[in-house]
């Protein structure tokens, strides 16, 4: 066993790594950070190696210098991976240097950072806009501005909990709302609504359940009689829409409610994400009647969730994509229009060079909490042997390849795949497949 005595001094370790090109405060840190874990190990019981030290800290140094975030092949078939991203990155070339984010070049004076996005977004939806760091802060300063101190009626059939413990009840307790629940989980009637308006009533919430559905005996009124309801009572109706639809894409096999319907219906407020079905970068976008989303903008709490330049200018430029309907610039568009048979024709090609691969009917999903009952035809490329270890073999490789077991397989699907990285995974594929 390891005693403390025979771990080497900071100096000793710092006299053998005088080559390391890092900053000497930095390798001392290190050094010091490696020795008081190898401390605490030989205090556990657990034995460890002292000549270690040296390689640890050249190790850690090297990690350190190079970037955690990289680009990954996604080979799942699902387009809105959420540990991959969401929404593949639409193109854009950052500007270098300043920029009129918050200048008015015209007036030569201070501007707003969301007029960048709003005339785009009011021309896509057909509503003024502002956008948010996320959909969880969209639906954060909705609630804040208009519900805070009094009371926000929602169904308790749509208090639902989405990707990583997020939960309506818990944001709507955040923002200073207080939680008027109605009707049941699978019923909600428009006079459950009615009857628990009262004095202390504030809005009326709508929260489209994206990534589960409820399906016998169930019922809700429609939004235009929420509407209706809301209309008559002088309430705003706020509609947490997520998935962010904001095209038909009902002809390429995905149904999913679009933002103009619900404003069309007469909902006042709409949030959803940006990185979802919209096809950008992660934000939160609330467009609806011009005096509340001034009200929103008016808010203390849009200044602490606002987006920063790089998000406003790819939010930008997807929604300038949108408005002039250029479809296959955004990759998550591009994915979901794509055939079958273009998918095959490209799976034709790549066994073409590696015949071992089997071609297999399959199916892609959009995902992202999106669409959980939706998914579209697809061909995958499934590799032969050990999928276990194909899978970690290929997540590994440079760049990593991510794909998905399945039937004991490891299959790759070519619809997440861009065109341009099918000769990586040919090569990949090769080294991987004995001949």
């Amino acid at each position: 066993m390891t005693a403390l005595r025979e771990l080497p001094s900071v100096d000793q370790v710092g006299a053998k790594l005088g080559d390391v090109t890092a900053p000497r405060a930095l390798v001392i840190d290190e050094i010091r950070r490696v020795l008081a874990e190898m401390r605490a190990d030989v205090l556990a019981g657990i034995d460890v190696d002292p000549p270690s030290v040296e390689t640890r800290v050249r190790s850690n140094i090297a990690r350190f210098d190079r970037s955690s975030l990289k680009r990954v092949i996604n080979a799942t078939g699902v387009i809105l991976h959420t540990n991959l991203g969401r929404a593949p990155a639409v193109k854009f070339a950052p500007l270098e240097g300043y920029s009129n984010l918050e200048y008015d070049l015209a007036k030569g004076r201070r501007g707003k950072r969301d007029t960048h996005i709003t005339g785009l977004l009011e021309r896509l939806v057909g509503k003024p806009g502002i956008a948010v760091n996320n959909n969880a802060a969209a639906v954060l300063l909705a609630l804040n501005t208009l519900a805070r101190g009094g009371e926000a009626i929602v169904s308790r059939g749509e208090l639902i909990e989405i990707g990583d413990g997020f939960r309506i009840p818990d944001i709507m307790a955040a923002s200073g709302a207080e939680l008027r629940e109605v009707g049941t989980t699978n019923r909600t009637h428009i006079d459950d609504y009615r009857d628990a308006i009262g004095e202390r009533t504030r809005l009326i919430m709508r929260v489209h359940p994206s990534n589960f559905h409820v399906e016998g005996f169930t019922s809700k009124p429609s939004l235009s009689e929420l509407a209706a309801l809301a209309r008559e009572c002088g309430l705003p109706l706020y509609e947490d829409l997520g998935s962010g639809c904001a095209t038909d894409l009902a002809p390429f096999g995905i149904r999913e409610p679009r933002v103009s319907e619900s404003l069309d219906a007469g909902v006042n407020l709409v949030s959803f994400s940006g990185d979802k079905l919209l096809g950008g970068p992660q934000a939160g976008l609330i467009v609806g009647d011009a005096e509340l989303v001034n009200r929103l903008r008016r808010n203390p709490l849009f200044r602490a969730l606002r987006v920063d330049k790089l998000i406003t200018q790819a939010l930008e430029t997807t929604l300038r994509h949108l408005v002039f309907e250029r479809w296959d610039e955004i990759p998550a568009l591009r994915m979901i229009r794509m055939t079958a048979d273009e998918i095959r024709e490209r799976a034709e090609r790549i066994k073409g060079r590696v015949s071992e691969l089997d071609i297999i009917e399959g199916r892609s999903v959009a995902g992202g909490g999106s669409t959980p009952d939706q998914s579209l035809a697809t061909w995958l490329l499934a590799v032969p042997g050990d999928a276990v270890a194909n899978e970690q073999k290929l997540r590994t490789s440079q760049p990593p390849i991510i794909g998905r077991i399945q039937d004991d397989r490891l299959v790759l699907d070519l619809r997440t795949v861009f065109p341009e990285e099918d000769d990586e995974i040919t090569r990949a594929l090769g080294t991987l497949i004995p001949k």
